[in-house]
């Protein structure tokens, strides 16, 4: 009957403790990888030996006397571990229960497992035992047994844990053979199948300070232009890699949107200058140690740069009336931000302009001949997708307009001299002389079949020979255009003419397209009146009249 009690009270104590380990273990929250070095406990215990003792002698029946053992409630434990790691340790166990029931002490030793938590640990351990249960009236007795159960403590202070409950099956096996019958081999050497309760405190010795969990922040790029994104990045370490972590983001600039590891910054409207980036890590199962702020991280919002307008022009010169394709490239080193670059608003302060975009053709205006050189200037607008502007021009030289050509002139090409004919009593005759300087003449018209000739007559003033000088012009005429050269001369290319200058000559002018000779002092000569003189002109019939009488 006292062994069935025994497996009874082992079974009872068995089943509380997986039912306490089962109900806790899902809420507790596991430690950092810190635990004390070593540990010791100290405190009340109570027993329920779970044995029967023999008590010497026999009953009126013959039956020996004996006595079932009753708990113990006088007592005291202590225990020593030293952890190996933060679940294993070896476990030095010492305790003690005395009243009228008997006394009994026990020193144990073996392994023990501890799960760790935040605030509270639970352990299980298997001791091999020694003990020594003396009782007045059947004396003492030493024997070997075990100790198997568990506990749980509550973390009070980082040295302090208070042990809430420690529950032991005791099992232990003692000799009473010179006290109980020979017969009776159970009560010789009876077996206690005990339940040790216990709690106290435990002091934890060499304790390392918890690693606090540390965060670092990043952000890339560290240098952006308003409304760029920027992203940021947080690293923690040194936290529970089991736990869900909580982060909470912040910039002191912008707006920032996460709430993982990673968060992004709206810099859309900053300022040009520098901004933070913070992120807070929580452990929401931790209430001590379980959160870090990174160090901020900052980036520059860089000022926004205009962009950069390059004109030119091929040619760079032209003349009046001429043209230049201009070509205005745009640019802007704050990169694709600043996309796209339109360019327009072309103006030049002269000529013309058509086209659009980035390239214009330049039309030079036309100028008189004469015109000096000068230029112009073409400028254009480039406006980028901020609306930030830049100005660009390029001169286009416009060449001198070529001088103006000078007024061809009536020129003056030679002249005949009729002296030797006015003393051979034909001062109007060409001689051999002036036909030589005709042919001259005439090679001239017809080299240049646009230019004209003016003849001009002079006549002196003793000579008095009515129209002489009209004659002498009207006879060299006669020989450019039929004389015996048959020189061919159209008449209509030759213009006759007299002057009041003197002299016996004829004077022959060269009158280039264009040009007019210069009329003053001299006449025209009236053709129709004046007629070329024949080198032998028939006599005059009054003459030839008295010939005949």
């Amino acid at each position: 009957m006292t062994l069935h009690l025994s497996k009874v009270s082992r079974w009872i104590l068995t089943g509380l403790l997986l039912a306490i380990f089962a109900a806790v273990m899902p809420t507790i929250t596991l430690a950092q990888d810190t635990f004390p070095k070593a540990d010791l406990f100290f405190g009340y215990q109570y027993l329920s030996p779970g044995g029967t003792v023999p008590l010497g002698g026999y009953d009126q029946f013959g039956n020996p006397l004996k006595h079932k053992l009753q708990s113990i409630p006088q007592g005291a434990g202590a225990a020593f571990g030293w952890n190996f790691t933060k679940l294993l340790a070896l476990e030095g166990d010492y305790g003690g229960n005395w009243n009228k029931e008997g006394n009994w002490t026990t020193a144990a030793g073996g392994p023990r497992l501890t799960w760790r938590g935040q605030d509270i640990d639970l352990f299980v351990h298997t001791l091999a035992s020694f003990n020594r249960f003396t009782r007045q009236g059947i004396g003492s007795s030493n024997g070997v047994g075990g100790i198997f159960g568990g506990g749980m403590d509550l973390k009070l202070k980082p040295r302090w844990n208070f042990r809430i409950f420690e529950a032991d099956y005791q099992v232990g096996r003692f000799n009473f053979a010179d006290v109980a019958p020979a017969n009776y081999s159970s009560l010789q050497r009876p077996v206690f199948n005990g339940i040790r309760l216990r709690t106290g405190l435990v002091y934890n010795m060499g304790i390392e300070p918890p690693i606090p969990p540390k965060a670092v922040c990043s952000v890339t790029p560290t240098e952006v232009y308003a409304g760029e994104p920027v992203s940021a990045t947080v690293n923690a370490t040194d936290f529970n890699p089991k736990h869900t972590l909580a982060y909470d983001w912040s910039a002191s600039g912008g707006k920032i949107a996460g709430n993982g590891t990673t968060a992004n910054v709206d810099t859309s409207g900053l300022a040009p200058g520098s901004y933070a980036v913070t992120s807070h890590v929580s452990d929401a199962k931790v209430k001590k140690n379980g959160d870090a702020t990174c160090v901020a991280a900052s980036f520059l919002v860089k000022p926004k740069n205009a962009p950069v307008l390059a004109c030119s022009a091929d040619p760079s010169g032209v003349a009046p009336g001429g043209s230049s394709t201009i070509t205005c490239t745009c640019s802007s080193s704050d990169g694709k931000y600043a996309q796209p670059l339109t360019v327009a608003n072309w103006a030049a302060t002269g000529g013309s302009l058509s086209g659009s975009g980035s390239t214009a053709t330049f039309s030079a205006p036309s100028a008189a001949c004469g015109t000096p050189a000068g230029s112009a200037m073409v400028s254009a607008t480039c406006t980028d997708a901020r609306g930030l502007t830049a100005n660009g021009s390029t001169p286009v030289a416009i060449m001198k307009a070529p001088d103006c050509p000078i007024p061809p002139k009536a020129s003056k090409l030679n002249s005949c001299d009729f002296s030797n004919m006015d003393k051979k009593n034909k001062p109007w005759r060409v001689d051999n002389e002036c036909k030589a300087i005709l042919d001259d003449v005439a090679k001239y018209l017809q080299q240049n079949p646009d230019s004209k000739a003016v003849i001009v007559g002079n006549a002196d003033a003793t000579e008095k020979r009515k129209d002489l000088a009209a004659e002498r012009a009207v006879n060299a005429k006669a020989y450019l255009t039929g004389g015996e050269a048959k020189q061919g001369i159209d008449a209509s290319r030759i213009e006759t003419r007299t002057s009041s200058e003197g002299g016996k000559t004829a004077e022959f002018w060269a009158v280039p397209a264009g040009a007019s000779f210069p009329e003053a002092d001299t006449t025209a000569v009236d053709e129709n009146a004046v007629k070329a003189v024949p080198d032998h002109p028939k006599p005059a019939a009054k003459k030839a009249a008295k010939k005949t009488m």
